[in-house]
């Protein structure tokens, strides 16, 4: 019997994007899944980027908001009532192979895969060369020395965040799989009440992934299967908006998962650090725009409320 794996899309302004990624689902290999649905959650676009999605082969739903309501919020909401075995939440600038659904869930039905409870593909561009696929959980140390670039130069003390080639040239578990494709199974996803929806944007599948790990269902990267990804197609015609977010969210992840004191030495050092180097990176490129970017996103951090980001740390899910 096949498994049924439930497509959930959250989408922005993300143009033709969205068409190839959907007719990308549409001419995957079928033999051995079930696509029960495939869900756009459309956040408020403007661009009419939901317009002639008729003639593809797939049970399509289309959820249209008027507002922007979060990438994390319009996730569940594409998710709820699913009855699906699996939910993968894939992003819009995405294409799947034909066999990447068959390989990810045959995976995740065989026996060896008993304790996995999310599984993430070999993430490639447009020329086939492999990108980001994996992460370590964000700590103060992972963090310090991404910021100060120590991470390169010091990798033994100072771990990079991201996963390097060297490390991913075989499957294996890791603490977090990137969110751009991001199978999980639907139970544990009810189990853990979906994403947290205070991460508005960014670190939703980090949260996510650690509580998971909590409840003993492990990340798994399978390097068998790939999926294309552009990266950052919606977020980037709003750079400031995206480092506001991202900052935010990661953040609001300290305060969630961190004692008190590393969540306010991450803040520190983000406002003093990390954006003495980011100014400098911009002054020394001369790119004014990214430097006019750059302090819009850090003064919208700034007028955030401390208590704001630490009310994260009162946690709603199991």
């Amino acid at each position: 019997m096949s498994a049924s794996v439930h497509v959930v899309v959250v989408n922005w302004n993300t143009g033709d994007y969205l068409r190839r990624c959907l007719a990308s689902i549409a001419r995957t290999d079928r033999d051995d899944v079930d696509i029960a649905r495939v869900t756009v959650v459309d956040n408020g676009s403007s661009d009419h980027s939901l317009d002639d999605l008729d003639g593809l082969d797939l049970p399509l739903e289309l959820v249209r908001n008027r507002h922007n309501s979060g990438f994390a919020a319009a996730c569940n909401e594409g998710a709820a009532g699913s009855t699906a075995d699996y939910l993968l939440f894939l992003n819009p600038d995405t294409q799947l192979f034909a066999d990447t659904l068959s390989v990810t869930t045959r995976f995740m039905e065989s026996d060896g895969a008993a304790e996995v409870g999310i599984c993430g593909t070999l993430v490639v561009d447009d020329h086939g060369c492999p990108t980001i696929s994996c992460a370590r959980f964000p700590t103060l140390r992972v963090m310090f020395g991404k910021m100060t670039g120590l991470h390169q130069v010091a990798p033994s003390l100072f771990p990079s965040h991201h996963l390097g080639s060297g490390e991913l040239e075989k499957s294996r578990l890791v603490d977090q799989v990137i969110g751009a494709f991001y199978l999980v199974r639907r139970e544990l996803f009810e189990l853990l009440g979906g994403f947290d929806t205070r991460f508005f944007l960014y670190f939703e599948e980090v949260d996510f992934a650690l509580r998971a790990r909590q409840h003993g269902a492990g990340s798994y990267f399978l390097r068998e299967a790939r999926v294309l990804h552009a990266e950052n197609v919606s977020s980037s015609r709003v750079p400031a908006a995206r480092l506001y977010h991202s900052l935010r969210s990661r953040s609001r992840f300290a305060y969630k998962h961190w004692s008190r004191g590393q969540a306010h030495a991450l803040l520190i050092l983000t406002l003093t650090v990390e954006l003495t180097g980011r100014l400098a990176r911009a002054a020394l490129s001369r790119d004014r725009s990214q430097m006019a970017e750059t302090l819009s996103g850090y003064r919208r951090l700034v007028g955030e409320p401390v208590r704001g980001l630490e009310a994260a740390s009162a946690r709603r899910q199991p």
